[in-house]
C-alpha cells in the first residue's frame, strides 16, 4: 500500500470543502443543534426532577458520544458518495489504486471531519451546559475507540451496500444508525429492552459502552470483560466490512457493474 496514493484521496476531500461552504457546514451544524437541543432538555429535566440527579453528564453526554458515532461513519460515506455523484469513482480504479488505499482515504477523511464535529460538541457541551468530558474518567478514551471502529466498519459496510445496488440505495444508508440506536441503549440500560432486542444488542459494541458510561457515572466499577468484548466485536467487524466491501467491489469488475456505474443503477 502506498500512502501518497491514500493522501491523495484525503487530499481530493479536502479541496472539496475548502472549495464549498455548504460542505464544511454540516461538520459542524447538526451537531450543535444537537448539543443545544439536548443540553436544553438536560436543564430543564434538572430543574423540575425531585431528585438530585444531574441528567447533563446522561443525557447530554450520551447524545454527545453517539453524534460521535454517526459522525465518523457518515465522514466515510459522504466522502464516498462525493466520488458517486461526481461520477468519479470509475476514474479512481483506472489508476494503479489499491481498494486498500482508497478505503484507508476513506476513514483519514472520517477521522478529519469527525474530529471538528466532536471539538465543536466538547465547546459547547462544556462551555454552555457545563459538561465536563473528563467526568467519565480516562476509561473514556478506550470506549470512544470502540464508536470509532464501529463507526469505520458501518461506513465501509454502507459503501459497500451502495456500490452493488446503486447511487439509488444511498437511502438504505441515511436511517442506518437510527436503527441501531434503540438497541444499544443509548439513552437507558439494555436490561429495559425485550429477550430478543438484548439478543442482538450483545452482538453490537456500542451497547458495552453506553453500559458502562452509565456504570462510571452512577459510581460503579467499569467492567473490563465488557471493554474487551466491545473491543474485539468493533475490530471483527472492520475485517468482515472489509472482507465484504472487497468481494463486493471484486464482483462489480466482474461483471462490469462498475463501468455501468449510474445513478438509475439498483439491481
Amino acid at each position: 500500500m502506498q500512502f501518497h496514493r491514500t493522501s491523495a484521496i484525503v487530499l481530493r476531500q479536502f479541496y472539496l470543502l475548502r472549495g464549498s461552504p455548504a460542505r464544511i457546514l454540516p461538520l459542524f451544524a447538526w451537531v450543535a443543534i444537537d448539543m443545544l437541543l439536548w443540553g436544553f432538555i438536560s436543564r430543564y429535566l434538572n430543574s423540575v426532577a425531585a431528585a438530585p440527579f444531574n441528567f447533563i453528564p446522561t443525557l447530554l453526554g450520551a447524545v454527545l458520544l453517539w453524534d460521535f458515532f454517526i459522525r465518523v461513519m457518515q465522514g466515510i460515506t459522504l466522502a464516498f458518495f462525493e466520488d458517486v455523484w461526481s461520477r468519479n469513482f470509475l476514474n479512481f480504479f483506472a489508476t494503479p489504486l489499491a481498494i486498500s488505499e482508497y478505503i484507508s482515504g476513506l476513514v483519514l477523511s472520517s477521522i478529519a471531519t469527525s474530529s471538528v464535529g466532536l471539538l465543536v460538541m466538547l465547546l459547547l457541551a462544556s462551555g454552555i451546559f457545563g459538561l465536563s468530558f473528563f467526568s467519565y474518567g480516562v476509561l473514556v478514551v478506550p470506549f470512544l475507540a470502540v464508536l470509532f471502529l464501529f463507526g469505520i466498519a458501518l461506513g465501509v459496510c454502507a459503501t459497500a451496500i451502495v456500490l452493488r445496488f446503486g447511487p439509488a440505495a444511498e437511502w438504505f444508508i441515511w436511517p442506518i444508525p437510527a436503527l441501531i440506536s434503540p438497541f444499544v441503549g443509548v439513552f437507558y440500560p439494555i436490561a429495559t429492552l425485550p429477550n430478543w432486542m438484548q439478543a442482538i444488542s450483545r452482538f453490537l459494541p456500542p451497547s458495552y459502552v453506553f453500559e458502562n458510561l452509565r456504570a462510571i457515572l452512577a459510581g460503579r466499577p467499569v467492567s473490563g470483560a465488557a471493554l474487551v468484548t466491545g473491543i474485539c466485536l468493533a475490530v471483527f467487524d472492520i475485517l468482515a466490512a472489509g472482507w465484504v466491501f472487497t468481494r463486493v467491489f471484486r464482483h462489480a469488475v466482474r461483471t462490469g457493474l462498475i463501468a455501468r456505474y449510474s445513478a438509475e443503477s439498483l439491481s
